[in-house]
């Protein structure tokens, strides 16, 4: 489930992290953790150049790398595209990409059944999966 943060505790996440939370980093953070819905970083520079006076493209970049080492955000490659998404929901989920749409939409991993039977050499970090499909109407 994605979480929903204030402005204060986004400030205080980043001050956590050893980051100076400037008004700039703190409105990106405010739409990639809570408006947002798996944004890539060409969607926060369209939201930010749009929303904020003036902004480069490395302050995007900069602060998106921040919210990933803050803990705030996972970076996220999906197989059909070559573009980084920035997902907020820090728990662990599973996708499914809408091929009509191309929305992403996060699925409890209780909501699924998936067995992995690995030889015991290999010790398995993350799993990630991305289910292709439609959404019925």
């Amino acid at each position: 489930m994605k979480k929903t943060y204030s402005t204060q505790e986004i400030e205080k996440r980043l001050s956590e992290a050893g980051v100076q939370p400037t008004l700039q980093r703190i409105a990106i953070g405010q739409y990639v953790l809570c408006d947002a819905d798996h944004p890539t970083a060409e969607d926060v520079l369209a939201w930010a150049e749009k929303k904020l006076m003036k902004i480069s493209q490395a302050t995007v970049y900069n602060t998106l790398n921040t919210l990933v080492e803050a803990g705030l955000a996972r970076p996220f490659r999906f197989p059909h595209s070559d573009k980084v998404v920035y997902d907020s929901n820090l728990m662990d989920h599973f996708h499914f990409l809408d091929e009509k749409s191309g929305q992403v939409y996060d699925i409890a991993m209780e909501d699924i059944e998936i067995k992995v039977e690995m030889p015991k050499k290999y010790k398995i970090k993350s799993l990630d999966v991305v289910i292709k499909g439609e959404i019925k109407n």
